[in-house]
């Protein structure tokens, strides 16, 4: 009976750490309050994956369609702030009826080989900008 229990132990003991592992590789960001948009509010998860990059999904609700911001733009552009501290446009948020449904939710997913320690969204004029505007929609804290 003792040998069965000490199996067990050691097999609880080894499924604990692995699954502990397996979930110290995902990380989850809140946005912080937008002052553009005060209603907005989102998430950012980043995770590893088999290919050792890093999977970077990003969450938004009640997003205002670009086209109504004071003063108008083109599209919301996701940039990333890398372990490098160089910041890179990662992708667009698109506003047509598609992609930012009745329910004025967005999401958004990229993939980098590069490890994020800030998330941010703005609001451009043009979708293929190499840098930010000012117009600063939600962030992330450093993560």
């Amino acid at each position: 009976m003792k040998k069965s229990y000490a199996t067990f132990s050691l097999f609880a003991i080894i499924a604990f750490i692995a699954l502990a592992g397996l979930s110290s590789c995902a990380s989850k960001h809140t946005f912080q309050s937008s002052t553009v948009v005060p209603a907005a509010r989102g998430d950012v998860k980043v995770k590893r994956d088999g290919n050792k990059n890093y999977v970077i999904k990003v969450d938004i609700r009640n997003l205002a369609e670009v086209k109504r911001l004071q003063p108008a733009r083109e599209a919301y552009v996701v940039w990333m702030v890398g372990e490098d501290d160089a910041t890179k446009n990662i992708g667009q948020i698109k506003s047509s009826s598609t992609m930012i449904s009745s329910k004025l939710k967005a999401s958004f997913q990229t993939v980098s080989s590069t490890k994020p320690h800030k998330i941010f969204v703005t609001a451009e004029d043009d979708a293929g900008a190499m840098t930010p505007g000012s117009m600063v929609i939600l962030t992330t804290d450093n993560f």
